[in-house]
């Protein structure tokens, strides 16, 4: 029996920079290429929405097809609508009607953009599915795949990553990853690519106007109920238009007239209350974290010395982790972090900028 001589990659194409030029990366490396564009949008009305960009509009698609053209691959639009809008979207609105602050994108890319492409994508005969993200995949001694930081520290996004499995990694690429913005940029120019200037989208994709109360108060089953803001003792300092509004850390929006700047330090929905302080207030020194995920290391064993990071745009800070009660990982940070928020992804890097492993943030802890 013959053996295949060419790999076959489907490469998870938004319309972006980043995906045309991995594409093209890998069409040049000898792979056998098919573009596919996931749809993902819920009605007509959300795909017309040409400004919408990033992986849902009809300008993706359009453009994603123009570039697949202009590559000599194929392209194909394949429906996810039903596992988006069961793993992003419920999760999203669960989750902040829940008091907690979610990354769609974390979850977006593991059950939707690998574990429902890649599925397909085997089902085909591919051998990998690939995508423009800003990372780079390698296999350790001790045999496991992880991911590590990408050559460009100001574009990495192994954060919004850190939930893949190894089965999962094991059949992805990530071409960009070697490369920084601007040289990704700079390669689809000079092939000619009409993308090559394409702004990158910045809001979740499904709440274009960026206002996520309004969406919750929208999508919700049941209305969204105002309540007290209090502060920490308990008092009753006003009252706030829903706890799907707010998140730890915020100062905007807040209509308080204290006479000094204050934040929101937690949100409480067993009583709808959101609780207000000052800003020192917000720095805590341990961090909890459950569902978790580890990549470069089957388990967690005794205390291990981790760079850590508690949001996307954190730049992370020093600390130990080690496991507690309930499957669970309390990291402690050597100085204090501000905001660490539950349903935020917590992930942690090992010194050589491999991913660890992560989870979600359940509980913050002043005392160190």
């Amino acid at each position: 029996m013959r053996q295949k001589s060419t790999k076959k990659v489907v490469v998870g194409m938004s319309g972006g920079v980043d995906s045309s030029v991995a594409a093209y990366l890998l069409k040049r490396k000898g792979y056998e290429v098919i573009g596919v564009t996931m749809q993902i949008w819920q009605d007509e009305e959300i795909f017309r929405q040409e400004e919408n960009g990033g992986c849902c509009g009809l300008s993706a698609v359009e453009d994603a097809r123009r570039v697949a053209s202009q590559l000599g691959i194929p392209h194909y639009v394949m429906n996810f609508k039903k596992e988006f809008k069961e793993r992003v979207m419920d999760y999203f609105l669960s989750e902040y009607l829940a008091g907690k602050t979610p990354n769609p994108c974390i979850a977006c890319n593991r059950y939707v953009k690998w574990e429902s492409l890649l599925e397909r994508a085997l089902g085909i005969g591919a051998d990998y599915i690939a995508t423009g993200h800003y990372a780079r995949i390698e296999r350790l001694p001790n045999g496991r795949y992880a991911l590590k930081t990408s050559a460009t520290a100001a574009k990495d996004q192994t954060y919004a990553l850190y939930n893949l499995t190894q089965r999962q990694l094991s059949h992805t690429l990530m071409p960009a990853g070697e490369y920084t913005k601007e040289e990704i940029r700079k390669i689809a120019e000079d092939i000619g690519l009409l993308v090559a200037r394409k702004p990158d989208s910045q809001e979740i994709c499904f709440i274009p106007d960026n206002d996520y109360g309004k969406f919750i108060s929208e999508n919700s089953s049941e209305p969204v109920k105002e309540g007290n803001f209090v502060d920490e003792e308990g008092n009753i300092l006003g009252v706030h238009r829903g706890i799907p509004y707010y998140t730890i850390g915020q100062r905007k929006g807040l209509h308080l007239s204290m006479g000094r700047p204050v934040f929101v330090k937690e949100i409480r929905p067993e009583t709808n209350e959101v609780v207000i302080s000052d800003n020192e207030s917000l720095f805590s020194h341990r961090v909890e974290a459950e569902k978790l995920n580890f990549m470069a290391v089957g388990e967690l064993a005794g205390e291990v010395r981790v760079m850590a990071k508690i949001r996307y745009n954190h730049k992370g800070a020093s600390a130990t982790v080690r496991m507690c009660p309930e499957d669970r990982l309390e990291c402690i940070f050597d100085e204090p972090q501000r905001a660490a928020t539950p349903g935020q992804a917590l992930v942690l890097y090992q010194e050589d900028g491999c991913v660890l492993g992560g989870g979600t943030i359940v509980r913050n802890k002043q005392k160190k």
